[in-house]
């Protein structure tokens, strides 16, 4: 599972559906909160479309109406993941540049931060994505996606992508995080979650310090 340390500009393509006014909103978010219970206890593929009209007490034509399907319920779950983690993290990024922080280790570092407290804040969504069970094509636009955010943070980093060596050091510390982001889904309580944030941040500044932070490629 990973997210953007650094916002990508398309933010405001779709907002999360708590965020939506009017019935429309309303009926949006009854039909995501009812498919992400359902795909967490059943998994993608097991879930089926009837369940979760009648769990959430709607009607089919209105789930197809907002989402066609099961497959569009997964992917508005996952937009709504990925862009929550991108504004959390943006906001994160602004702060600290605005409070005059501006080694790429440490914002680097403070950027992970976000992105890890976000994934415990949004576990069940981050626990969905964290499997192999989606629908067909969602592993190609994860890897896409993956891609994007290990050249944002080469950029956070100042890291030369043209040196394999960079390349390398800045997948390897993202590898660290989307790693640690599927084992708060585990954890039993927030002091435990907080334990694992605070001991994987150590983790990524002793690696991108050691390497030569953002002066190295």
């Amino acid at each position: 599972m990973s997210a953007s340390i650094e916002p990508t500009g398309t933010g405001t393509a779709s907002r999360p559906p708590q965020d939506q006014a009017g019935p429309h909103g309303s009926v949006r978010h009854t039909l995501l909160e009812t498919a992400l219970e359902v795909f967490t206890e059943r998994g993608y593929a097991e879930a089926v479309l009837t369940e979760i009209v009648v769990r959430s007490g709607l009607p089919m034509g209105s789930l197809f109406q907002h989402y066609g399907g099961k497959q569009g319920l997964y992917l508005a779950l996952w937009e709504e993941f990925r862009e929550e983690q991108e504004r959390r993290t943006a906001a994160t990024l602004a702060a600290a540049r605005e409070c005059g922080v501006d080694d790429p280790v440490a914002l680097f570092v403070a950027g992970a931060r976000a992105y890890l407290e976000g994934a415990w804040a949004n576990r069940r969504l981050a626990g969905l994505f964290a499997e192999d069970d989606g629908p067909a094509g969602f592993d190609v636009l994860r890897r896409q996606w993956d891609r994007a955010w290990v050249r944002r943070n080469a950029r956070l980093l100042e890291v030369d992508e043209e040196r394999r060596a960079g390349r390398v050091r800045v997948r390897v510390l993202t590898t660290v995080i989307g790693g640690a982001a599927r084992e708060l889904g585990d954890c039993a309580d927030e002091g435990e979650a907080r334990e694992i944030v605070d001991e994987v941040c150590g983790i990524l500044t002793h690696l991108s310090t050691a390497s030569g932070g953002g002066s190295a490629g």
